[in-house]
């Protein structure tokens, strides 16, 4: 199974948001989401040519600083967006759940430790 194919059913029941949705459900400018993708604040999914983002990847206000987080210290270890998504998405028995949901929550940090390591 490629990566991709992995990837897919991993997102297959998740809310995709094109670039304008995620404006919208961020209460941003779509130049401001393409800001926050270029920061490495947000990743996108493509899938069929165009670019979406994982609605779980937003926060209740806005951009989530514990996702954010994530994906920078996950980028800057050398991920790219699919392996990104994947490491979110991927459930984890020890969490347990997914490291998506764990950091709308209590264990935030432990992600985002668990990011570092694995960046590192």
């Amino acid at each position: 199974m490629s990566a991709q194919t992995n990837l897919e059913q991993l997102l297959s029941d998740e809310t995709l948001l094109a670039l304008p949705d995620a404006a919208e459900a961020l209460g941003v400018p779509v130049t401001k989401v393409h800001d926050y993708v270029g920061a490495r604040k947000l990743v996108v999914y493509v899938k069929d040519g165009k670019k979406f983002i994982p609605e779980r990847l937003l926060g209740e206000d806005g951009l989530s600083k514990f996702v954010s987080g994530a994906i920078t210290v996950l980028s800057d270890g050398g991920f790219d967006d699919n392996e990104i998504l994947a490491f979110l998405f991927t459930p984890d028995d020890s969490l347990p759940g997914r490291p998506v949901d764990a950091l709308h929550g209590q264990k935030a940090r432990e992600v985002i430790r668990r990011a570092q390591a694995m960046a590192f």
